[in-house]
């Protein structure tokens, strides 16, 4: 071979290894843009959010630490989710790394998981998807894009003031039917809604920052130490969602060896001795005080129905929205006001019978309750609310066996009332049962559920 075509061999080569590298590497040094939502004031919510912007501001300042280009917005109406979302998508260059991250308010409906603007108007199912952004569509239209890595982290798995006024039970989020090449993870399991509070910091971003800030370790990784240290701090009560079709190399923090095992234990040292069992002691939650008048009249959504019925006193849905805001914030009194003039229009609306009957149960008028419920139910037999609410009824009045009937019919017609399984469980154990499983069903689902009860006088801890 001469010394011309052994030098254009070389070069030929090098050119080639070249070209690999640079495919190799290409995730590394695609872009990475990242949108940060958070929306933490909503009217209809009774408080403020607090733990949302101090996520979303760590959130994005490690986001820039690990080299995205981050566009951070809060309290978003519906126009400007749009907007935002649109210069989101305007920004994703061919190969790009696309991340959102939303922390909020979020229902699932139709087998799908819509994020929710501050100012959605949701009193049907059909309002969530005309009010809310679809996040199978969001990842989508990343990948439409251009986008070689579409990543979604969802902290919006909570009980919000939308869904009770449709269903009875928190349905939480649904899968994400995802592209090619994602991930997404969700603060809390599929269908289940995580326990919220007036908090500064959530528990499920203070482990996501830790896994992203770690060394060595690929993005799928990072998560699936997330969803391991939120199910370690919670004692399986909190059970993040992964889902993960990642073909590419990423990491957040940088280039990755091969990942420590970081759960496995020193085997020089001795396993640290476990405490004995303790003997469980029962602990009856405290149930909410009702709002006082003050917080009625502030209320804008409250505010807002009074002003339609005093312009149009006929307007009987505008009166049945606002018994159901009553019932929800425990001003049961009002709430009955309203019910009695909608049901007095129509003695046939079987939904207004079984709010009725369920705010009867709450304060205790059983056989008013008790009939409301009866009637509900010969009117839409199929209104598995109606059954709810009536094992509630028998609950209270000490007839368990019709109480296990009827939530069983209940959750037949909807395994995933949380309602439905925390009152069978109670009145299982109630007549000499175990009811440990549904409860702690129950409790998975929604872990507000025992607090809800006490605020109906029902306790784990009554007999």
């Amino acid at each position: 071979m001469s010394h011309f075509m052994r030098a254009a061999m070389i070069l030929l080569l090098t050119g080639l290894l070249a070209l690999g590298a640079g495919r190799a590497s290409h995730a590394a040094d695609a872009a990475k843009l990242a949108l940060v939502i958070g929306n933490a004031r909503y009217p209809d919510n009774e408080f403020v959010l607090n733990e949302v912007a101090n996520d979303t501001q760590d959130v994005t300042e490690e986001l820039k630490r690990d080299g995205f280009v981050v566009d951070r917005q809060n309290n978003l109406t519906a126009d400007a989710m749009r907007q935002v979302l649109d210069r989101f998508y305007a920004r994703i260059e061919r190969g790009a790394v696309a991340l959102i991250f939303f922390d909020g308010f979020a229902i699932q409906s139709n087998r799908q998981t819509y994020l929710l603007p501050v100012d959605a108007q949701i009193w049907t199912e059909p309002d969530v998807a005309r009010d809310g952004f679809s996040l199978d569509t969001i990842l989508a239209e990343m990948n439409t894009r251009g986008a070689a890595i579409k990543i979604a982290l969802i902290d919006a798995s909570r009980r919000n003031p939308f869904e009770r006024r449709f269903r009875r039970y928190s349905a939480g989020l649904a899968p994400a039917i995802a592209p090619s090449n994602s991930l997404v993870l969700y603060s809390a399991a599929l269908g289940a809604v995580a326990a919220s509070g007036k908090t500064e910091h959530g528990l499920f971003v203070a482990e996501l920052l830790r896994e992203m800030r770690a060394p060595n370790i690929s993005a799928e990784q990072a998560l699936t130490n997330t969803k391991n240290g939120v199910v370690a701090a919670t004692k399986r009560e909190q059970v993040p969602w992964l889902s993960s079709s990642l073909t590419t190399e990423f990491s957040f923090a940088g280039s990755v060896t091969r990942p420590p095992d970081t759960k496995a234990g020193d085997p020089t040292k001795p396993e640290p001795q476990k405490p004995e069992p303790q003997k469980p002691v029962c602990e009856a939650p405290q149930a909410e005080p009702p709002p006082s008048a003050d917080d009625l009249a502030r209320d804008p959504v409250i505010a807002d129905l009074s002003r339609k019925i005093a312009a149009n006193p006929n307007d009987v849905a505008s009166r049945y929205k606002r018994g159901q805001v009553y019932a929800i914030k425990r001003a049961y009194a009002l709430a009955m006001q309203d019910f009695d003039v909608v049901i007095r229009r129509n003695p046939g609306d079987g939904e207004a019978l079984n709010n009725r009957c369920w705010t009867r149960a709450a304060t205790g008028d059983l056989q008013g309750a008790l009939a409301d419920c009866n009637l509900a139910l010969q009117v839409d037999p199929r209104l598995s609310d109606a059954l709810d609410s009536r094992g509630l009824v028998n609950l209270k009045l000490g007839r368990t066996a019709e109480a296990i009937k009827d939530y069983t019919d209940a959750i037949q017609r909807n395994p995933r009332s949380s309602s439905s399984l925390f009152g069978r469980g109670i009145a299982t154990r109630r007549n000499g049962g175990d009811g440990a499983t549904d409860i702690a069903q129950a409790k998975s689902m929604n872990p507000n559920i025992a607090k809800e009860f006490a605020g109906y006088g029902v306790t784990e801890c009554t007999p």
